[in-house]
């Protein structure tokens, strides 16, 4: 017997723009007057500024300033380096990359509504007819689980800071999300037009992060053709089609940069080593780091997922069941097999979490979803709050102790008001005590209502963090003063300038100091920029080449912010 009885009353659709309008709140903030920061953020948009200000040899062999970086795939990197073309001379070359980003997001959260939409109004993922009638429409509860599972999408921690960035990891989510739906669509309906649309999503995935994880998801798609007993030869049949699919989309790139050579060589070798290089054999500190972190990382959807797992135990051979399942198992198994524990492996498990989750919802009981929602309401209420005296011992200097913890994290920065940023800060807190008092008030019967105060009050902490605390964020992680500095001492008549610099320090310099770094093709310069740690010895961190007497000094600096990190310019001398 199905586990869900529900009426009519549970079902009823989130507004459109209610639900718009938290995508826009979700995605804005951190994308808006945000300068690339020292992470993979800066050294994707480097990638991109680069491909967009450089030559048809760039988007074949993607680098920053002349570091090659071929190692995920470039099209994310295509995707920014696009939108700079086309939108960077109006909104700028950081915020036209970005809006690439935005449309990634928005094609994520569609496919996850899609996803849940198509296997909610499924006749085997309906509750249970009612005794004398009122139970919801197929179609109304379909779209009722894609709101929660939209709801849940959001609200998960880990997705938070990754969507906000330029980089593979966050399109490589949105495509497994699309995939997803088409693994959906073709177990719903096996064809060659679903098949080749399944090919279409592990292509774009393989040139978006390589071929490992789309191989995966094929054997899933496949286990999940057996578990629901479709016919093994056709399905044989149209997975090759996919995957030849597959082939030939990442061969347009390959291809060319293989026959082309662009900068005298091919990006082949060390993208197939990166590739090879995300497998390995699975450990007892890889198990360790998916509990650990995946415990706030896929936070609130691991609750409901796993409850869906157990209400749904019973019905072990639904669509709705095996697709997620598979998936999240498939994915969580090339976690534990990759070398290195990164929390980007962890980003591809949030679509099928959320849409299992958005089922577990179905037979969640009253007191657990109570107990959910207080929790929210107490700790995101509370985090708020200390988040607005933070703001207020900043400007003011009361609480004493709390604007010295503030301040202390950006040494020599003075703190203004900003009356735009209070006034978004301040709508969003008044829409969170709307939000907190309708829940409260109304006591609705809705689905969503147990992951809406979750997701609200998450999105609330963010547009707090993105526009109360944007500039010492900025002061805090950005390059721009310091390339300022080194783009001052630099002699006229420049060559190139040799550096060791790492990814997110090389484009930073390149775009906000416009350093003429060396190429691809490499070749001696007249300026040497050194990065190393104050806590280390020359000896140590320097290479060889660039020790000696053949090198003078001319600028020493750093960001205020870091009291570890140094930079060094040279000149050769004559």
């Amino acid at each position: 017997m199905k586990p869900v009885r529900l009426p009519a009353a549970a079902t009823l659709a989130l507004p459109r723009w209610a639900l718009f309008a938290l995508g826009l709140l979700y995605i804005l903030p951190g994308l808006i007057g945000r300068e690339p920061w020292k992470n993979d953020d800066a050294a994707s948009f480097g990638i991109m500024w680069t491909m967009a200000q450089g030559g048809w040899q760039d988007y074949l062999w993607p680098n920053i300033a002349g570091l090659a970086m071929p190692q995920e795939g470039p099209l994310a990197f295509w995707l920014g380096a696009l939108c700079i073309k086309l939108f960077g001379w109006l909104v700028g070359d950081v915020f036209g990359a970005r809006i690439a980003t935005i449309g990634i997001f928005a094609a994520g959260v569609l496919s996850v509504w899609y996803t849940a939409f198509n296997l909610g109004r499924r006749h085997d993922a309906q509750p249970l007819r009612l005794a004398f009638g009122g139970q919801p429409e197929p179609n109304d509860f379909g779209r009722t689980l894609a709101d929660a599972a939209v709801l849940i999408y959001l609200g998960c921690l880990g997705l938070l800071n990754e969507s906000h960035q330029n980089t593979a990891e966050s399109l490589q989510v949105t495509l497994l999300a699309f995939m997803l739906y088409r693994a959906v669509r073709y177990v719903e309906l096996p064809s060659l037009r679903n098949a080749a649309l399944v090919g279409l999503a592990l292509g774009a995935l393989t040139l978006g992060r390589g071929w490992v994880t789309p191989l995966a998801l094929t054997l899933a798609l496949f286990l999940c053709t057996r578990f629901l007993r479709l016919p093994a030869l056709r399905v044989a049949r149209d997975l090759a089609l996919a995957l030849a699919l597959a082939a030939a989309l990442t061969l347009l790139w390959l291809l060319p940069a293989q026959l082309l050579q662009p900068f005298g060589s091919s990006p082949l070798a060390p993208w197939l080593a990166w590739n090879q290089a995300q497998l390995g054999a699975p450990g007892l500190p890889a198990l360790k780091f998916f509990y650990r972190v995946g415990m706030w990382f896929f936070w609130p959807a691991w609750p409901f997922a796993a409850w869906a797992v157990y209400a749904w135990r019973r019905q072990h051979h639904v669509l709705h069941v095996v697709v997620p399942v598979s998936f999240v198992s498939m994915l969580a198994l090339l976690v534990l097999c990759h070398p290195a524990a990164e929390q980007s492996q962890l980003l591809p498990l949030l679509p099928p979490l959320a849409v299992m989750a958005a089922f577990g919802l179905l037979t969640m009981k009253r007191g657990a979803i109570n107990a959910i929602d207080w929790f929210s309401v107490m700790v995101l209420t509370a985090c708020a709050a200390v988040f607005w005296l933070f703001w207020l011992a900043k400007l003011s200097g009361w609480p004493a102790q709390f604007a010295k913890n503030v301040l202390k994290l950006v040494p020599g920065y003075k703190p203004e008001l900003d009356l735009l940023a209070f006034f978004v800060a301040a709508s969003a807190t008044a829409g969170w005590i709307a939000l907190v008092h309708w829940r409260i008030s109304r006591q609705p019967a809705v689905l969503w209502r147990a992951v809406v105060l979750s997701s609200g009050g998450l999105i609330l902490l963010w547009v707090l963090l993105m526009t109360l605390f944007l500039p010492e964020l900025n002061y805090s992680k950005s390059y721009a003063s310091v390339s300022r500095q080194i783009a001052e001492r630099l002699p006229p008549g420049l060559n190139c300038i040799e550096t060791n610099a790492g990814p997110a320090q090389r484009a930073s310099f390149a775009y906000y100091g416009k350093l003429p770094f060396t190429g691809m093709r490499g070749g001696q310069c007249d300026m040497l920029l050194l990065q190393d740690s104050i806590k280390l010895r020359d000896e140590v961190e320097i290479a060889p080449r660039y020790r000696g007497k053949q090198w003078s000094k001319v600028w020493e600096g750093r960001r205020p912010s870091d009291d570890s990190e140094r930079f060094r310019l040279y000149r050769r001398a004559d």
